[in-house]
């Protein structure tokens, strides 16, 4: 039997920079209230320019700045904003035309939604020149990339927020608030993915970038949509920590057969396989299971799935819970005594408890982000929880540590994979806060 400092020896460990002296963690920072929010929005494809329109209903919001690498496209989001009854936009286009967006003296903050080699260091520019962040996912691609992010954030005391949109899906809300309450007793174990046959939408990607470095990398590039809400249910950084991870991958097939059969090419570099597995395990003895599959014939998934001591909750493929019979009473049940764990509740159970633990950041606008929209209106509240905090001077309710926690699985997935499947250590970006809060808060 190996001992403990044997095992230990045999886990790859990622360097963490020492914090310079003066600068503090950002844990549930505040900054000053900004009550009308000026926004400048660089990369206007798919997510930028459904970004601009949303905004366009959130009071005390102005559209001042609008970048692409393509003319083409600040000229339609302006057209949508003028169509809509805004002022024009100051348009900027270009490869390099971000950076004199980031020096403009009338914006609050930097929405950033390019290509993913761009993220980070617009990121941390923006951050630089005195602006706020919100950066699409992935946040960061490298452990440089993820360190120069936080260490920014802390010097600056400017917010620097993923824009992770599944952790404010209804379901996602709903049951992060029944576990917050102890409805599922204690969550040992969560697991995320993300499962989406990109093939038809590879296309659709500017220079082919996204395709590009999967070819380049292997791993699990695309972890944050799972790895949000499990993190968040598991109270990561806010009572718990990850410790390591250990991937695996099948080999590579679907895409360099994709390649070759829209472009003739024979591929024999393609890193990244069809599908990545990683398990998680935690400070305090919780487990977590990641996928990557952005390949295979696939129903979309992101398989959400707590479960816990005296119940579990799942959203796909089948949205639902399982709780002991002593976790629902008359009150939430009338009639429903024989109820049990081995199988789902009834719907109309299911929608009771919703209805009971609907998490209270959505009451007031959950029609609103429905008659919006955005992947079924979880974008429009993602958008409206940014403003609304910036807008009070309130903590935002994701911050640059859950950024690098939910990004890091990139780059340690792939120092795993190369490495036989190795275990990899995750540093604690907190650098020694991750037990100073205890649950997960959204301000009010």
């Amino acid at each position: 039997m190996l001992s403990l400092a044997t095992v230990n020896a045999q886990i790859i460990k990622v360097k963490t920079p020492a914090r310079s002296k003066n600068q503090t963690d950002v844990l549930r920072m505040a900054a000053p209230a900004i009550p009308i929010v000026r926004i400048a929005f660089i990369g206007l494809g798919m997510r930028g320019s459904d970004a601009v329109e949303r905004m366009t209903n959130i009071k005390g919001v102005e559209i001042v700045a609008l970048c692409d690498v393509l003319q083409e496209r600040t000229q339609a989001s302006n057209t949508t904003l003028q169509k809509l009854g805004f002022p024009k936009a100051k348009e900027f286009y270009g490869e390099n035309a971000w950076k004199e967006v980031t020096k403009l003296p009338n914006v609050d903050l930097v929405y950033i939604a390019t290509d993913w080699l761009h993220h980070a260091p617009i990121g941390v520019q923006a951050m630089k020149d005195g602006k706020h962040v919100a950066i699409e996912v992935p946040g960061a691609l490298t452990m440089k990339e993820i360190w120069e992010l936080i260490d920014t954030s802390e010097k600056t005391r400017k917010h620097c927020m993923q824009l992770e949109n599944c952790v404010y899906d209804f379901f996602e809300l709903t049951t992060l608030t029944m576990a917050q309450q102890g409805v599922f007793g204690e969550i040992l174990h969560a697991e995320g993915s993300y499962i989406h046959g990109l093939q038809p939408y590879w296309g659709a990607y500017w220079n082919n970038w996204r395709m590009d470095y999967n070819r380049k990398h292997r791993g699990d590039l695309y972890a944050t949509h799972g790895m949000g809400p499990a993190c968040l249910a598991l109270n990561i950084h806010r009572g718990d920590k990850m410790n390591y991870l250990v991937s695996m991958d099948t080999k590579a097939v679907g895409n360099p057969a994709f390649i070759e059969q829209k472009t003739g090419e024979k591929v024999n570099d393609f890193r990244n396989g069809d599908h990545t597995m990683t398990m998680i395990k935690t400070e305090n003895g919780k487990t977590i299971h990641i996928q990557h599959d952005v390949t295979s014939p696939r129903p979309y998934s992101r398989m959400y799935q707590l479960s816990g001591t005296k119940g579990f909750a799942n959203k796909y493929p089948f949205e639902g819970y399982a709780l002991d019979e002593a976790q629902v009473g008359d009150a939430i049940a009338p009639g429903h005594k024989k109820l049990s764990a081995h199988s789902y509740m009834p719907e109309e159970v299911k929608k009771a408890l919703m209805l009971k633990y609907k998490n209270p950041i959505v009451v007031d606008i959950e029609e609103k982000a429905k008659e919006v929209g955005g992947h079924g209106g979880m974008d429009f509240i993602m958008d409206y929880r940014l403003i609304y905090c910036l807008q009070k001077g309130l903590p935002l309710d994701m911050d640059v540590y859950d950024l690098a926690e939910w990004s890091c699985l990139g780059p340690l997935t792939e120092l795993s994979l190369d490495n036989n499947s190795a275990p990899v250590a995750i540093p604690d970006f907190t650098r020694g806060s991750w037990n100073k809060l205890k649950t997960v808060e959204f301000s009010k």
